[in-house]
């Protein structure tokens, strides 16, 4: 399997945005799988400004060559100005996974 896989991270404050955003990436197959994670709290700084909020964390599992178009279309969709979008490479995983994450990319 020459296939690179990744899991891609982003955050979102409204939990029906984040379902939303879910739902579209796998209906338009620029993800295998969803999940979301939440009740996260996110601390950072923001224009000069100490900010926290509640956040739902996105963990979308996908392959190298859909991010592109998936990081596009996440920031089409969030409502952050800048919304973080992060790719983490996936180095090993069950095969029978990674096929069935392939296979439902194509």
């Amino acid at each position: 399997m020459g296939t690179e896989f990744i899991l891609v991270l982003t955050t979102i404050e409204k939990y029906l945005n984040a379902v939303q955003i879910a739902k579209v990436l796998i209906a338009e197959k620029l993800a295998a799988c969803c999940t979301i994670l939440q009740n996260a709290t996110s601390f950072y700084e923001w224009q000069g400004a100490l900010e926290d909020r509640k956040e739902n964390v996105l963990l979308i599992k996908t392959t190298k060559v859909k991010f592109e178009a998936l990081r596009n279309r996440i920031v089409e969709l969030h409502t952050d100005k800048v919304p973080e979008i992060i790719s983490v490479k996936i180095d090993d995983g069950l095969k029978e996974y990674l096929s069935w994450v392939e296979a439902t990319t194509m």
